[in-house]
């Protein structure tokens, strides 16, 4: 009896095998050039319709999540910007950066140097999950931005009036989750152009 495989079913049994999570192949955070495409200027009008952007499985959003009060995190204008969003390990309860976390960052870096954005502004929001209490995570989320905009500022020479960090605590989940739940997703980072 012969078998057969396809590569791609063989990439998930060599992931499998290995231990590699499920979830790590899945959810891949973009690349430079990825990161450049969604944050360049008239980006957030790209796959549009009269202004209304149409979600994966048809249903029409606004650009940015709101929080568990039905207010989003950004005024409107702010929400019409040129965005992406970042899953950045830090270590649990901390804005330590984990060795996943600098090679996000690494192509956010590219990104923001590059030939294409090297002359816009950026809006670093940090985000947490529902683990712990509300002002602890806004504080932390405020920690976990200054350390990603520290870290953009050193490693890439990006000037500090080009970057502005600030956190939101876990409003604007990107996962409605009940509280003191663990949500790797909701962990993240978003990145706005505020020049575009």
């Amino acid at each position: 009896m012969r078998f057969s495989t396809s590569p791609l079913a063989a990439l998930a049994l060599i992931a499998f095998a290995s231990g590699m999570p499920q979830a790590a192949l899945a959810q891949a955070n973009p690349s430079a050039q990825q990161l450049i495409n969604q944050l360049r200027p008239g980006a957030h009008m790209d796959g549009t319709t009269r202004g209304i952007r149409m979600l994966p499985g048809g249903t029409a959003s606004s650009a940015h999540p709101t929080s568990a009060g039905g207010h989003s995190h950004a005024d409107t204008h702010e929400a019409e910007r040129p965005s992406a969003s970042l899953v950045v390990d830090f270590l649990n309860g901390s804005a330590e950066l984990t060795p996943q976390a600098t090679a996000a960052l690494d192509q956010l870096g590219a990104a923001l140097t590059s030939a294409q954005l090297g002359s816009y502004r950026f809006k670093i929001v940090g985000h947490t999950d529902t683990t712990g209490s509300a002002s602890l995570n806004q504080a932390l989320s405020t920690q976990r931005a200054d350390a990603v905009k520290d870290y953009l500022k050193t490693r890439f020479q990006i000037a500090d009036d080009r970057l502005q960090a600030i956190g939101v605590g876990q409003n604007g989940l990107a996962v409605p989750t009940p509280p003191n739940t663990s949500e790797r997703r909701n962990r993240r980072v978003e990145i706005i152009n505020l020049s575009a």
